[in-house]
């Protein structure tokens, strides 16, 4: 059978982190930057794994599990074949432009171009948005159940569902996805990232103490989750750890919605001031953030971005900045500078345009 090419981008979170775990809201949108994986179906259920990024090739079946990259792959043919798929095995080579260990969701990007070529092998219909929806929680309890990496959703959700030109309102108390337009060429601006190259690892346990913060919290509150806890109540809980966790949680899920209502006003000011607190809340509240991060989003803001907040997980990865297109270079160099003058790694920049979802490329020639 002829190989089946598949792609999925990575994505930046504008607004709305540590959120989707507690059934919160956030506002993500695709990045331009794809993982792409190439799928070679063969008999047995053995799958053979390369990548362009790595030089060794995995070889095994899914009940080896498999360290690193290569378990992202194996946990979404372990989900879908536990969904009742007849998933075959295969040969399959990645390659990605979603940078690694950045904040920027690597991962997902990778398990949405897996499950996107599995789809397609299986007859899938990807037209379907209630099958994207199937395949992105598949992909979520590869992450989560397989690799043992307790991310909340939203980077499997938004890469299976973006839209160009749109950021993505999730909403994980009703599991909603809406469609925002982000109108920014039209403003004349841009939101750059500013990978600080400090990586970032779902999986070393500091985001798993965050989430089970949050729950410690929400128990605390008496609530089910911190999503309908109350801002007076969350006051008022004794332990400073747990109410500084809470407040992040439900001030954040305000923003979001602030951030929905500046977008839709076109009040580019009013994004950017919510960016700002949220990077405070960040910081202060939620203490995910990091020197460099810290760094990014003050040198960031002083070489004139309108606002800037660090993005995804934290402990390391990326902050995204609102910055005027003709400022790009000027936030560029100071941000460089900032770090040189601090002894610190350059850092790498991208600008996030709102993308596409996963989906098909081609139908290649067969291998060999």
């Amino acid at each position: 059978m002829p190989a089946l090419v598949a792609s999925a981008p990575g994505r930046v979170n504008l607004i709305g982190e540590h959120t989707d775990y507690n059934g919160g809201l956030c506002l993500p949108l695709a990045l331009p930057q794809r993982t792409t994986f190439t799928l070679f179906p063969r008999s047995g259920p053995a799958l053979s794994l390369s990548s362009a990024q790595e030089d060794s090739v995995w070889e095994g079946v899914v009940e080896d599990r498999p360290d690193g990259w290569p378990a992202y792959v194996a946990g979404v043919v372990q989900a879908l074949r536990d969904d009742g798929h007849e998933v075959p095995g295969f040969e399959a080579s990645v390659d990605s432009e979603v940078p690694l260990g950045a904040g920027l969701s690597s991962s997902a990007a990778l398990e949405c171009s897996a499950a996107t070529a599995l789809a397609a092998l299986l007859g899938l219909d990807l037209a379907d948005r209630g099958v994207r929806r199937r395949l992105a929680t598949a992909c979520i309890r590869a992450e989560t159940d397989y690799v043992g990496a307790p991310t909340g959703g939203m980077d499997q959700t938004v890469a299976m569902l973006a839209r160009p030109g749109h950021a993505l309102l999730l909403d994980f108390a009703d599991g909603s996805a809406t469609p925002v337009e982000l109108p920014l060429d039209e403003a004349r601006l841009v939101l750059l990232v500013i990978d600080t190259r400090v990586s970032h690892a779902l999986t070393d346990g500091s985001y798993g103490n965050r989430r089970n913060e949050s729950a410690d919290a929400a128990r605390a509150l008496g609530v089910s989750s911190l999503r309908v806890a109350n801002q007076a109540r969350v006051e008022e809980l004794e332990d400073d750890v747990l109410r500084r966790r809470a407040r992040h949680v439900v001030s954040e899920n305000l923003r979001v919605l602030a951030a929905v209502g500046a977008i839709g006003d076109r009040d580019w000011d009013a994004l950017a001031d919510v960016l700002d607190a949220s990077h405070t809340s960040m910081r202060d509240d939620f203490e995910i953030s990091c020197r460099e991060l810290d760094l990014a989003v003050e040198s960031a803001r002083a070489a004139g971005a309108l606002g800037a907040r660090m993005t995804g997980g934290g402990f390391g990865g990326s902050a995204v900045a609102l910055v005027a297109r003709k400022a790009v270079g000027r936030v560029q160099a100071d941000v460089t500078k900032a770090f040189a003058d601090a002894g610190l790694e350059e850092p790498a920049y991208l600008l996030a345009i709102p993308g596409d979802a996963a989906r098909v490329e081609s139908v290649a020639s067969s291998a060999g």
